[in-house]
């Protein structure tokens, strides 16, 4: 996936983007960007907003979720390895049938374990892995004001005690999230942009 189609400039939908932000989406090629992370990390609003600047298909990876393991969440129990390999297999066909369409694309996904990255990115080509990394009181505090449809808070825990930070050979592009939602992504897509010169 080189070269940037028409379908992937800066789109403005419901804002317009600004020109640090309009610069930062042009310096990006074609790929699909996996966004990892505890759940609260921002996942979602960070891959929506790069939806708006590159006009690229979205997927949250909690619209993949299967409704046992989200009911078993709602009731405050943390899935097992068994629960997520099937979402796990859902998220990786997301991104293959993107692969093979030659589309770029965004998808979310909480990907705690390496043994999940395995799954999801493993050694396909042309997938980028997003780490979005903040400190715990932080995420704890945005999860309890944003309250998600069907993680509770008491679950934080177990997620960063399940979380396997990325190794160097996953080649993880990490940022931080403790600034504002518009300096996040401009830095994410700094860093994507960075990795694509070198030629990722």
């Amino acid at each position: 996936m080189t070269g940037t189609s028409a379908s992937t400039g800066p789109r403005a939908q419901g804002k317009s983007a600004t020109s640090a932000e309009t610069a930062a989406a042009k310096s990006v090629r074609d790929t699909i960007l996996l966004l990892m992370g505890v759940s609260g990390s921002g996942k979602t609003t960070i891959a929506l907003e790069l939806r708006r600047l590159l006009g690229w298909q979205f997927a949250d990876g909690d619209d993949l979720q299967l409704s046992a393991n989200v009911e078993k969440m709602r009731a405050g129990h943390p899935l097992s390895d068994e629960d997520r390999r099937p979402w796990l297999e859902r998220v990786a066909r997301w991104i293959d049938e993107h692969l093979a369409a030659g589309t770029p694309g965004i998808v979310t996904c909480s990907n705690l374990k390496r043994s999940y990255r395995r799954m999801t990115i493993g050694s396909r080509k042309g997938v980028m892995l997003v780490h979005l990394r903040g400190p715990e009181p932080l995420i704890a505090m945005r999860i309890a004001e944003r309250r998600h449809w069907f993680m509770p808070t008491s679950l934080l825990r177990s997620q960063f005690e399940t979380l396997e930070e990325p190794m160097e050979d996953e080649h993880p592009i990490v940022v931080s999230v403790e600034g504002s939602v518009a300096g996040t992504v401009i830095d994410l897509l700094g860093k994507v942009a960075a990795e694509q010169a070198r030629g990722r």
